[in-house]
């Protein structure tokens, strides 16, 4: 057992005699016979008492936190009893028998919290805040904590081990001093954050520490002189309100230092006075500008200094008027005037919102510490047997967890491990093969618990499936896992394109788009992307795609041969929305005119290409551009039926041209390009098809322009477009 000082046995008597008096109504002789009872059984059973990290003794530390939750929050048997006992014995030992459940309840919640808080990492974490209060699910043991962190604050100063004093002070300021502030304890709140700064940066501490000492005097007679006057102004224009001054936390001066970057000695508003109405919310604001308007009278404003946030609330809803005015022996004093519904919000935040507007919400937080609060300053005895009933299920809906490094995320209710993978990063969920939760393996579809640590198994063979789906609770892990498998999709599908392509040229069979896009339909396709996803589902067969195509080609070479060069004749042009009714813009053969003919559809000629004519199976003349796809098959198999043609030189009529167009798909981009069209002169906008994904869009335009010369202008000026990337003419 550890050796005792003659200072701590004084300290030892002294804390537990003051005790006793804190506790007489509360704690019986017999029950402090028997909490002593228990410590003793814990002692013959061999226990060994250690002192903390900062050398203190645990019995005196148990006895120094007990006093000041009497002194400093309410006086609570049950929370006394366990602060006595947790530190020396465990929740679980047998010496316990006969203790009650609510204590060892308690015990129970701070041996929890404890062992979450050793994990320091991720303690200047938001969350943190969040799973230590799921942790305790007792809203006395989070008291209880901010209690003893105060106690040992108050011990730490000038201990040998300056930089675990430091480290102690910033987790003070962060972490406790702001639950404190979340439970409505501000004086605790306010001596921790002071006693922060002090242990961080004592020089800076000590100068506003001194200077607010030494105008205590001065600056407490100022401010009841400043008052009186101002009062009595008040309530001549019949108002009911509050009135007084305060000095300003070194605290919070200092954070005025550092905001407004200045000296201690430039800040000469270390005091402030507010003015709380007593008014209804209708007249809020007037009654605001009216006491504002008085106290201008009496003294000159700053107007640099003037701060309307009554007009323009501030984002988390504060209101308030701010003046600084020049008071007597010319010294600046600022001013404070609000509603009493605005001190409160500007004092509880959010949480005082839904008591002026009606809203309840149990398991909101701030609503639900707020309610806190009002029962911490209940002027009745025992505020804590009220906290009893209270568990904190104020994060049922959602789960904490620990990277293996300490970082600490938040994830919805009933996550998985695989949720955890794709919250932390998208190509880590998409390699995802399981997880080590708290050491031991765990499949994908593990569900997680607040306060576990998950470390990311991953191969390299894995890949999303589409089964994820039903596994991630989580929007984002959702929206990743779609966004993967799509991607897959898109590259599976350019695979099989290049598959296909590539049969086609091994097998020295010359492709052709429109023969290729009728084949597509007759396979019951109705768009190209879904017709490579089904080859790369291997849901087509290659060779099969192959073989229809060639039948396809095989089948319009059969239809044309059926008649023989010796027996064409030119007959009168088909029905067709190319027919050019006998125009004189072509000359066909040797100088003939007026000749029924069509532009053919496979490669949409236009006045000024180079073209020939091909005498068709029905009879029809066919104009086919020199670079047509079809023009070396055309002359290598009909030399006989292939006709000498020329422009005539005659322009005005339009002709179909496709323009194919491949560009970001930015928002406005399809009407840019439109109106080009529309406003080049000789060209109109036919019809427009496009075909979007993954922010890349490919769109065919068919256009009627009335020359090539048009159509290079329409390419030009389309090309500039914002977004394009390219423009070709189609065939």
């Amino acid at each position: 057992m550890m050796e005792l000082s003659q200072e701590e046995r004084r300290q030892l008597v002294s804390q537990y005699r003051e005790l006793r008096k804190l506790t007489s109504d509360l704690i019986t002789p017999d029950e402090v016979r028997s909490v002593r009872r228990i410590i003793d059984n814990a002692l013959g059973n061999g226990v060994e008492f250690e002192r903390d990290g900062f050398g203190f003794n645990p019995v005196l530390r148990g006895l120094t936190t007990a006093s000041a939750l009497c002194r400093e929050v309410s006086a609570d048997r049950n929370m006394v009893i366990a602060i006595l006992l947790s530190r020396l014995v465990s929740p679980d030992n047998d010496a316990l028998e006969g203790v009650e459940d609510d204590v060892i309840g308690l015990m129970a919640g701070l041996e929890k919290v404890q062992s979450l808080y050793r994990r320091h990492s991720a303690l200047a974490n938001e969350n943190f805040r969040n799973l230590m209060l799921t942790f305790a699910q007792d809203i006395r043991v989070i008291i209880i904590m901010i209690v003893d962190r105060l106690c040992l604050m108050r011990e730490i100063n000038h201990h040998p081990d300056e930089q675990l004093v430091q480290q102690i002070a910033r987790e003070s300021a962060y972490l406790y001093a702001q639950l404190a502030h979340r439970l409505g304890l501000y004086k605790i709140k306010g001596e921790l954050e002071d006693m922060s700064l002090k242990y961080t940066n004592r020089e800076m501490f000590t100068r506003i520490a001194r200077k607010l000492n030494e105008t205590k005097r001065e600056r407490d007679a100022y401010m009841k002189a400043f008052i009186g006057p101002v009062k009595k102004a008040l309530e001549d224009q019949g108002l009911k309100f509050d009135i007084k001054g305060r000095t300003k936390s070194i605290f919070s001066i200092w954070n005025k230092m550092v905001k407004q970057r200045i000296d201690v000695d430039g800040i000469y508003d270390l005091f402030a006075i507010r003015v709380i109405l007593d008014v209804e919310r209708i007249k809020e604001r007037a009654e605001c500008w009216l006491a504002f308007s008085v106290i201008t009278d009496m003294y000159q404003p700053n107007p640099a200094r003037m701060k309307d946030w009554l007009s323009v609330p501030k984002s988390n809803g504060y209101e308030s008027l701010h003046i600084t005015v020049l008071g007597p022996e010319g010294k600046w004093v600022e001013v404070q005037i609000r509603s009493r519904r605005m001190d409160e919000i500007a004092e509880t935040g959010v949480a005082a919102h839904w008591k002026y507007k009606g809203i309840k919400s149990e398991n909101n937080l701030d609503s639900w510490m707020n309610h806190v609060r009002d029962i911490l300053e209940d002027a009745g005895s025992g505020p804590m047997e009220l906290m009893k009933n209270m568990k904190m299920d104020l994060y049922n809906d959602e789960v904490f967890v620990f990277t293996p490094r300490g970082d600490l995320y938040k994830l919805p209710l009933g996550a998985t491990v695989l949720d955890f993978a794709f919250n932390i990063h998208s190509n880590l969920g998409c390699v995802c093969v399981g997880g080590k939760v708290n050491g031991k393996t765990r499949k994908l579809n593990y569900k997680l618990h607040s306060g576990d640590t998950v470390e990311i198994l991953t191969s390299s063979t894995q890949s999303p499936k589409l089964d994820w789906l039903n596994i991630v609770v989580s929007s984002k892990a959702r929206n990743k896992i779609r966004q993967a498998l799509k991607e897959m999709e898109n590259r599976d599908a350019e695979l099989a394109k290049e598959m296909l392509f590539r049969r086609f040229k091994n097998r020295k069979i010359e492709l052709n788009e429109s023969n290729l896009m009728r084949t597509i339909k007759k396979l019951g396709f109705k768009t190209v992307t879904e017709f490579y996803k089904a080859i790369s589902r291997n849901e087509l067969d290659i060779n099969d795609i192959v073989a229809e195509y060639e039948a396809q080609f095989k089948k319009d070479e059969a239809q044309a041969e059926r008649v023989s060069a010796e027996e064409f004749t030119l007959q009168s042009s088909i029905a067709d929305e190319t027919d050019t009714g006998g125009s004189d813009v072509l000359i066909i053969g040797d100088n003939v005119k007026g000749l029924n003919y069509r532009l053919s559809k496979c490669c949409n000629p236009i006045y000024g290409d180079k073209v020939f004519g091909f005498i068709s199976s029905e009879g029809v003349i066919k104009i086919h551009r020199e670079n047509c796809p079809n023009a070396a098959h055309i002359r290598d198999r009909y030399p006989y039926r292939v006709i000498p043609t020329r422009w005539s030189g005659k322009a005005g009529s339009q002709f179909v041209a496709t323009l194919s167009v491949v560009g970001s798909d930015d928002i406005g981009i399809v009407t840019n390009i439109s109106s080009i069209i529309n406003k080049q002169p000789g060209a109109s906008l036919r019809n427009i098809s496009i075909d979007s994904h993954d922010g890349i869009f490919h769109g065919y335009l068919i256009v009627g322009v009335e020359n090539t010369e048009i159509l290079k202008q329409l390419i030009t000026k389309i090309s500039t477009v914002k977004g394009v990337k390219d423009v070709q003419r189609g065939n």
